[in-house]
């Protein structure tokens, strides 16, 4: 398949495209199919829900997927997991991925670092993690459990900032570094989340590439959203803004490691957009992710 992902130490010409999926309708379904080099799957979004917590996968939508999987393959990308939750995570979340694993073998899974729980009850969002070395420790013994019950790698996502900062130990990029260094987990970097946090906080997106080991990097999120009362939503809503096309060239050009470049959307703005648009979106990032202008790419 075009943009196959290859075992080398070097970042490929092209990186893979993927999109996420959350369940299609059929006719959506068969007309991204044949844009896309990988699917990103939420376990938590093709699930049955019960009293609030996620039930067994859905069949109909495995079958789905491993109609896909001869020509397109798998990457498993997590929502409620709620990795940084003190008294335990979501062990319901463990269930789905046993399950999803059960059946297939996924080019790695993923999960955001942030927390969706606490005492037990859901925050109904996920919120940002304190950056201390008593969080560190916390998350290195879990990425550990997951890498060893998992035998694909595992890969952690910054998430945006809803509230400003608590004072921390560690800088965004330094915890990073750390947590990747410990544990050899790699990372996503969500050009939209960057600039989500630049929006509404005045995040140094520069300062922050520069200091952050990126050779974890091995996928990169794209997605378009829109701005409410002045607050820049993490909402996969719209097609990606040119500004966010233009960080995604600058990160492409300095991450030697980076196999895959997933386009994110709701499942439920995906009628709005239209397939039409949705197509015409992928095909579009296809390109963009094939062209680094010349002054990026020399460097």
């Amino acid at each position: 398949m075009a943009g196959t992902v290859e075992s080398t130490p070097h970042r490929v010409p092209t990186p893979a495209l993927a999109t996420t999926y959350e369940g299609m309708d059929s006719d959506l379904f068969q007309q991204v199919l044949p844009l896309v080099d990988y699917l990103e799957i939420a376990p938590d979004s093709i699930s049955r829900t019960s009293n609030g917590h996620a039930g067994a996968l859905r069949p109909e939508l495995l079958d789905q997927i491993a109609s896909a999987t001869p020509h397109t393959g798998l990457i498993v990308h997590g929502i409620g997991l709620s990795i940084g939750t003190a008294d335990g995570w979501n062990s319901s979340y463990i269930r789905l991925l046993d399950e999803f694993f059960s059946r297939f073998t996924p080019r790695w899974h993923s999960e955001h670092l942030g927390y969706t729980t606490v005492d037990g009850e859901n925050l109904d969002t996920m919120l940002s993690l304190p950056r201390t070395e008593e969080m560190l420790d916390l998350l290195c013994e879990r990425i550990r459990i997951l890498q060893e019950r998992y035998k694909v790698p595992f890969l952690v996502e910054h998430i945006i900032h809803l509230l400003p900062d608590a004072p921390a130990e560690y800088t965004p990029a330094a915890f990073l570094n750390a947590l990747t260094s410990r544990t050899g987990c790699g990372l996503i970097l969500d050009a939209y989340n960057l600039e989500c946090d630049a929006h509404n906080f005045g995040f140094d997106i520069p300062s922050f590439l520069d200091e952050l080991n990126l050779h974890p990097v091995r996928e990169m999120h794209l997605a378009g959203g829109f701005e409410h009362h002045g607050f820049q939503l993490d909402i996969h809503s719209r097609p990606t803004a040119d500004s966010t096309i233009a960080l995604a060239h600058r990160i492409l050009a300095r991450c030697p490691n980076l196999e895959v470049v997933t386009w994110e959307l709701l499942k439920e703005a995906a009628p709005a957009l239209g397939a039409s648009i949705t197509c015409a979106e992928l095909t579009r990032i296809r390109a963009e992710i094939a062209n680094i202008p010349a002054e990026l790419a020399s460097c």
